[in-house]
């Protein structure tokens, strides 16, 4: 009775775990999705194009993702508008970091820059 109850506990912590592959899977293509369309639109409708920004992140936190590196830097982390240099946001080098000022929200981000520049000699 013990080894068939292990056996069954088994494939069913094989089929959970293949359920969350494909679950993380699928949030990484509507995420994708979800950006392309917000660059789209972020001009013609900007609360459409925030929409489509909270939902991919309210989506990557559902399954527990990180957002790609490109992707955490094309929108405000608190108004969820999209990054359109020269029309909501001024971007900045200060201190060993870059600074995004958002234009419509009026609050800061700041990203490190040095390890990309120390990527970029070793290549």
């Amino acid at each position: 009775f013990f080894n068939s109850l292990k056996d069954f506990i088994k494939s069913q912590s094989i089929q959970i775990v293949m359920k969350k592959q494909t679950l993380r899977e699928i949030a990484k293509k509507r995420i994708d999705i979800l950006f392309e369309e917000a660059k789209k639109i972020s001009i013609k409708s900007p609360v459409l194009s925030k929409r489509y920004l909270s939902l991919a992140n309210k989506i990557a936190q559902k399954v527990n993702l990180t957002l790609k590196k490109d992707q955490k830097r094309k929108f405000c982390h608190y108004c969820y508008s999209y990054f359109i240099p020269n029309k909501n946001v001024r971007v900045r080098l200060k201190n060993k970091k870059v600074v995004y000022y958002c234009l419509s929200c009026k609050k800061f981000t700041k990203f490190p820059y040095i390890k990309e520049k120390l990527s970029k000699k070793v290549k």
